[in-house]
């Protein structure tokens, strides 16, 4: 009896130590494992799957072995099943956010990968079900999202399937499944402003609101982008407040006047310039001088340069000042005046050559800005 209890139990551990004691060797069908993750905007896309390779299989693989359209793959509950976009187990994306996929709206979150292969049109699939292994279980209820792509021959081959991720933007990128001559493209879209907004309200509340710096530098973003720039006139009176000391910054104080300028409110914004010119350097002031020649405000950025230079009298800079500044009030004696001075003070070989440049213009009556 001792016997047979012994074997038993000898039994029950080799089995149990046989099923825990899987042993991490790669698939012999020689597939790679192979993961991608890139960031659109704030979105990250990533996409794991497996590759198989060509293996001297040309002219076979696609309409062979990557079936054309769905079949009954001969195991499981599908009868009816589009191929797995890669090997082995199922290919997943998942996004951090809500995107658009070829102009299709889909919701954040983890997603089973298949294409319907066509020659001349594929079906993109996003399956809810992202946890299933292949195609085996492929449930067309489950469809999240389907698009329909064009394929695109290649002019090399690749061995090893891969997915790359090109023509990338702020908002966008074409995410392409590559195998052998072939590429299946398909663009992926998201709402940048609308997720950098959502983040910067959120560190607002963080640490990082207790700096006038952030607050300034959240309404400088919706300026730039010409977007949310109500609130963002709000974000400017906290950065400029005395909490935390932007009430002493050029920036933050030139920052609110560019949005009151945005919204229409020109007068406000040039009271609210009056405030910050006190607080700004060399720098600062030229630049905002700059940015007065581009608003066409000539006579404007000329009184702004003829205070930066007698602030900061014989600089590189401030003389550069003076002569944009003449010459955009069409005064092209006094340009060429301070031109020739700034080019006896300028930098570097680049700045003489392009100082030189604006000479000969100003010798035309040209204007040089």
């Amino acid at each position: 009896m001792k016997t047979f209890t012994f074997t038993i139990c000898l039994t029950w551990c080799v089995t149990s130590l046989f099923a825990q004691s899987l042993l991490n060797i790669p698939h012999q069908g020689g597939n790679k494992k192979a993961a991608v993750s890139e960031r659109i905007g704030l979105t990250e896309v990533t996409i794991n799957y497996d590759r198989p390779g060509v293996k001297g299989r040309e002219g076979k693989v696609w309409g062979q072995l990557v079936h054309v359209g769905f079949e009954n793959p001969g195991f499981g509950s599908s009868k009816s099943a589009p191929w797995r976009a890669g090997a082995n187990e199922n290919t997943t994306i998942e996004f951090s956010s809500d995107v658009k996929i070829e102009g299709q709206p889909l919701a954040k979150g983890k997603y089973g990968f298949f294409i319907a292969y066509g020659p001349e049109e594929s079906t993109l699939i996003f399956s809810k079900n992202s946890s299933s292994w292949g195609h085996y279980f492929y449930d067309d209820k489950e469809d999240a999202l389907r698009v329909k792509v064009k394929p695109v021959a290649l002019d090399k081959s690749v061995e090893w399937l891969k997915y790359e991720f090109m023509n990338e933007t702020d908002n966008s990128a074409t995410i392409g499944l590559e195998w052998e001559k072939l590429m299946i493209p398909f663009k992926v879209e998201v709402n940048a402003v609308e997720e950098q907004l959502a983040s910067i309200r959120k560190e607002l509340r963080s640490e990082k609101g207790f700096m006038w710096e952030s607050w300034s530098h959240a309404a400088q973003y919706c300026l730039e982008h010409n977007t949310n720039l109500n609130e963002a006139l709000l974000w400017t009176d906290t950065a400029t407040g005395p909490n935390f000391g932007g009430d002493k910054s050029f920036t933050a104080w030139s920052t609110k006047a560019q949005i009151l300028s945005k919204l229409g409110q020109e007068a406000k914004a040039a009271e609210i310039m009056k405030k910050a010119l006190p607080f700004g350097g060399m720098n600062d002031i030229h630049q905002y001088g700059r940015q007065l020649l581009a608003q066409k405000k000539s006579k404007e950025a000329l009184e702004i340069f003829k205070m930066n230079y007698d602030q900061h009298p014989g600089e590189y800079t401030t003389l550069m000042g003076l002569t944009r500044g003449y010459s955009g009030a069409g005064d092209y004696k006094n340009a060429l005046k301070f031109a020739t001075q700034a080019l006896a003070a300028a930098p570097g070989a680049d700045a003489k050559k392009q100082l030189q440049q604006h000479i000969a213009k100003l010798k035309e009556g040209k204007d040089i800005n």
